[in-house]
């Protein structure tokens, strides 16, 4: 039979100490492979990033082609002529609805209950009809502005892309915080959508 050694209190303590120690340093050496992939990965962004920023950019304001070319602003007396008449009548209706309610109002007191339900159910289907016909109007009028909303942006669109390909930029971005305004192509872009308009 073997015997057995019996440890010290002080060698015990070494021996735990050394394992905690080289469990640490297996610990250090995994941390360390980590960061340095992870710095490697930091490195392949930021050279993905000057690669992006070393190309010829510009940008475009959407919002100016939509409201500043000649084809948006024709869109647009487009569609007042097209929904003007549904309008007024929207105006009118609306201007009877509050006649007939102050009408109603002043005339409540002397109104027997059967004339004052009847009349609130009068005022109650002209205020339901009033909305049936706002809403329509709101949803046709919002239909067809995006319609042509559409039509200007695929025009434009393509006026970026010739102005894009024209002056060999590898970049258009239509939304940014800041840019200066050397990038701002918006200007040539207008000029091509006007021109092709006035053809």
């Amino acid at each position: 039979m073997k015997k057995r050694t019996k440890l010290t209190l002080q060698e015990f303590h070494n021996w735990k100490s050394a394992i905690f120690e080289m469990q640490k340093e297996e610990l250090n050496k995994k941390l360390a492979v980590t960061e340095l992939r992870a710095m490697q990965k930091d490195t392949e962004i930021l050279n993905l990033k000057s690669q992006l920023f070393a190309k010829q950019k510009s940008y475009i304001n959407t919002q100016r082609i939509t409201t500043e070319s000649v084809i948006a602003k024709a869109a647009q007396t487009k569609l007042e002529q097209e929904f003007s008449k549904r309008g007024k009548e929207l105006a009118d209706l609306q201007a009877a609805l509050k006649t007939f309610s102050e009408k109603f109002e002043r005339d409540a007191p002397t109104l027997t209950e059967s004339q004052r339900a009847s009349r609130q159910k009068e005022g109650a289907e002209l205020n339901r009809d009033f909305q049936r016909k706002q809403r329509e109007y709101q949803e046709d009028l919002n239909g067809r502005r995006n319609e042509e909303l559409q039509q200007v942006l695929d025009r434009a669109n393509k006026a970026v892309k010739k102005v894009a390909e024209d002056e060999k930029y590898d970049l258009v971005i239509q939304e940014v915080v800041y840019s200066s305004a050397k990038h701002d192509i918006t200007d040539k872009v207008l000029k091509i959508l006007n021109a092709a308009a006035a053809k």
